[in-house]
This record gives structure tokens, C-alpha cells and sequence, in this order.
């Protein structure tokens, strides 16, 4: 299949752990890979935020990454990128007028608005993961939430028009029926991780006699840091590595996010069990996993969450909230310990519990790594998701089809 992507705001070249950068590149970048290792071709669409890019980056055989003009050429927030869709489908309207994909796969929802205007005048099918929902962070972030207005609406529209919605996980899928989305043109398909990358075997960052936690990700209020170095003060000689925001150095002095948890840390008497590493390289990733005692990741909301997953398949037992899409991945108990989110009392709990049993450590760990091979394997992810792809290619070729007949 000729596939095309489209993700407007996280490239699959982007380095996660900004503001506007995690998982979706990831989820991107790896889905990809997985998809031209199965033999297919693709070409993923992104905006242009550097002047400087070229239009067409090839990253790996069967793998181009395509730059449009939608606005400036500089990196802009993604909450502010809504005036410049119209621009970008009309660069995705006449790419794949001249150059036709076999199927077009959005990713975020306002890929989702360009995709649809482009895909649905050309007749090309259309599948759509949302990543995250609009009212699902309105929800929980209240008068914080800085989405854009009508995102809502557009996810709607979106969610009712397009061939196929993949959700990430089951919870997501109640959230589309709250939107309207008919429950068989849903399909569940999850992120993966590269358990080949991501092994408990392998290099381990220095340690010294602490135990550990690790705290990976966008260091943004939602995320649970705060929660997690509030937890740190009452958990007794344990040191939490926090990675994640912008690279170390000068730019984390100056970061929002950065001096909202320190002050923090000092506040509760833990500036010295804390350690802001910034973004941490994808390749050091793996290293910094093996090294914990515990990978806590504990988001007031997730849609899906990647980190567990990567601490799992690195057989590292994961404390996480018990939303979204890690209710799927951490089983409580066997791969991991759920908590409720922003209870940093709780989480404080069940840290102690966990650091003070080195058995259920391992045993958690073990379950966890076993959990990540049988189910979470990108090769697995890409076939289902291909599969989705020639659901809608069938169904939009046996619907023309039908037409064609009636018109005779």
C-alpha cells in the first residue's frame, strides 16, 4: 500500500520531550517503520516550522517525511497552528491530486480537519487517531486548558465523517461514542514499543546508593510531576531523576515548567533527592529506565502512555495513575501498581510499599517485560493497523462498486 501519514505539529524527526513533543512523534515515527518493514510505502506530512528544513527528508527504505508551507516556517504552539489548516490541506489537496495515496491515516485532530478536506474531495479513504480529545482535556484541565475554540465540534465532525477512527485504547473508544462516533467504525489498536530497543538487558545509567525513581516526559502541569515530588517527601531516601523539558543547560534555567518544580522541590525539602536531567536523548533512553527502582508516570489523564510501556518491556516495575491507556497496559499488581491521579498521599503509599520489596520488584518487572513482547511489539501494532487500512480500502472500493451499479 501507498500509505500517507499526517501529522501536523509532531514530526516523527522531532526529539520528544518539549512542549509540544512526546508520544504521537514517537507513535509516528515507529508505526512507520513498522509499515515499510512490512513492505509498504510511506510518506508522512508535516508542517514546516524551520526554514531551513528540506521539503523531502527520506529516513529509512520506504520512509520520506514531506514538509509543507502552513503558516511560518518557526516552531509555533500547536494551540496555535488552527488559522494555518486551510493552508495545509490545500498543499495535501494538491500533492495528492498529482501523486494519489492508497489511503491517508491523520493523526491529532487537526490533521484530522486538513485530511478530510483534502482526502474527501480526492474519494481517498481516511482513518483518523486522535491521540487525545478535546473534551476529555477540558475535563479535567478546566479553565487551563488552552485548546483552541470549536476543537470539540471539529472532533465531532471528524469522528463521524472519517472511514475509520483508531483508538488507542478502550477507554478512548466511551469517549467517541461521546462524540457521536458509530461503534463499527472504530477499531482498538494500541502504541507499541520496540522491545528489541528496549530490553532489560543493556546499559544502566550510574547510580549510587539511593533507591530510584524516573519520571519521563513533558514536564507540563498535567503530566503529574508536582504530584510526584510532593509523593518524594514522604518516601525516605529516594532520589527521583526527572527527564524531560529542554536539553541541560542554560534553556532550563529559563524553562516555566523547570522552576515550577524546583521551587517545588525546595518547598518540600527534596531539592537534593531531585535531579532535572532535561531531555534526555532517545537513545540514552533505555539506560535511564534500567536504572530504576520504579518508573512513575502519573498524568491527571493519558490517552494512552508510552513510558510505562517502555519501563515494562525494560522489566522495570511502573507506578501509574489508573486513566486512559495505561488502565489497558499496567495490570495492578501484576506488571505494576495503579494510583488514583493527583493523590499524591497514595502515591507516596504505594511507593514505599513497592522500594521496600525488592521481590515484588522483579516479579513485577518480569510480568511486565513479558506483557510488552506478547502484546506491544511494533511489527504486531503495524499489522493490525495495515489491516485497518485494507478494511477501508475494501469497504471504499465495494461501495463505488455498488454505486456504479445502481447507475446503470
Amino acid at each position: 500500500m501507498r500509505i500517507a501519514m499526517v501529522s501536523e505539529h509532531a514530526s516523527p524527526l522531532a526529539a520528544p520531550g518539549g512542549p509540544d513533543s512526546g508520544g504521537q512523534n514517537v507513535h509516528v515515527r515507529e508505526l512507520s517503520r513498522a509499515l515499510a518493514a512490512a513492505g509498504h510505502d510511506v510518506t508522512v506530512w508535516t508542517r514546516r516550522d524551520d526554514s531551513t528544513t528540506p521539503a523531502e527528508v527520506v529516513t529509512a527504505p520506504g520512509i520520506r517525511v514531506r514538509h509543507i508551507t502552513a503558516g511560518p516556517a518557526t516552531r509555533l504552539p500547536k494551540d496555535e497552528l488552527v488559522p494555518h489548516v486551510p493552508e495545509l490541506a490545500r498543499g495535501l489537496l494538491r500533492a495528492w491530486a498529482a501523486d494519489r495515496p492508497d489511503v491517508v491515516h491523520a493523526h491529532f485532530w487537526m490533521s484530522g480537519l486538513a485530511s478530510l478536506a483534502a482526502a474527501g474531495r480526492l474519494g481517498i479513504p481516511l482513518v483518523q487517531t486522535f491521540h487525545a480529545l478535546g473534551h476529555v482535556k477540558r475535563r479535567h484541565q478546566g479553565a487551563e486548558d488552552t485548546s483552541p475554540e470549536g476543537r470539540t465540534a471539529a472532533e465531532r465532525a471528524i469522528a463521524r465523517q472519517v472511514d475509520r477512527v483508531i483508538a488507542t485504547c478502550t477507554d478512548e473508544v466511551f469517549e467517541l461514542f461521546r462524540l457521536g462516533a458509530a461503534r463499527p467504525r472504530i477499531t482498538v489498536v494500541p502504541c507499541g514499543v520496540d522491545t528489541e530497543t528496549f530490553t532489560p538487558q543493556g546499559p544502566v545509567l550510574e547510580r549510587g546508593y539511593r533507591r530510584r525513581l524516573v519520571s519521563i516526559g513533558r514536564l507540563v502541569r498535567r503530566k503529574g510531576v508536582d504530584e510526584v515530588i510532593e509523593a518524594l517527601s514522604r518516601v525516605p531516601a529516594a532520589e527521583l531523576l526527572v527527564a524531560g523539558g529542554p536539553p541541560a543547560g542554560e534553556a532550563m534555567a529559563d524553562d516555566p515548567d523547570v522552576r515550577r518544580l524546583q521551587a517545588l522541590a525546595r518547598a518540600r525539602g527534596v531539592a537534593g533527592r531531585v535531579r532535572f536531567l532535561g531531555a534526555v536523548a532517545r537513545p540514552d533512553v533505555p539506560a535511564l529506565l534500567r536504572s530504576a527502582d520504579a518508573v512513575v508516570c502519573v498524568p491527571w489523564y493519558e490517552p494512552f502512555g508510552m513510558v510505562p510501556l517502555e519501563a515494562m518491556a525494560c522489566g522495570r516495575p511502573v507506578v501509574a495513575s489508573a486513566v486512559g491507556g495505561m488502565t489497558d497496559t499496567v495490570i495492578h499488581q501484576v506488571t505494576g501498581l495503579h494510583v488514583p491521579p493527583r493523590r499524591p498521599d497514595a502515591l507516596a503509599r504505594s511507593l514505599c510499599e513497592l522500594l521496600a520489596q525488592p521481590t515484588l520488584q522483579l516479579t513485577l518487572g518480569a510480568a511486565g517485560r513479558d506483557r510488552a513482547v506478547a502484546r506491544y511489539g511494533w511489527d504486531r501494532v503495524g499489522a493490525a493497523t495495515a489491516e485497518v487500512y485494507e478494511q477501508v480500502i475494501a469497504a471504499r472500493a465495494e461501495r463505488s462498486e455498488r454505486l456504479a451499479r445502481v447507475g446503470r
